[in-house]
């Protein structure tokens, strides 16, 4: 379970508010995994219960997926607001 202290914070990387950033994150995040599970080859158990965090967190539409954007979510309407994004 050691290689899950380097998978689960991956979870935690806020998704930008601008819309325009959103592939340029999910790219970095896509090569990310890949590079990480390539270079160091982590156990089944740790990539199994990451894989499912990651299911979870998509399939909920918690907020946080980086894979695709929830449809139905606030942040495309709320992303124009100059009181949330600050400029």
């Amino acid at each position: 379970m050691y290689c899950l202290q380097w998978l689960l914070p991956v979870l935690l990387i806020p998704k930008p508010l601008n819309p325009a950033l959103w592939f340029n994150h999910s790219m970095f995040m896509g090569f990310y995994l890949l590079s990480f599970l390539l270079e160091r080859k982590p156990c089944t158990i740790c990539a199994l219960v990451f894989l499912a965090a990651l299911f979870l967190i998509c399939y909920s539409c918690w907020g946080n997926c980086f894979l695709y954007h929830c449809h139905g979510s606030p942040l495309p309407d709320s992303a124009h607001d100059p009181s949330i994004v600050g400029t």
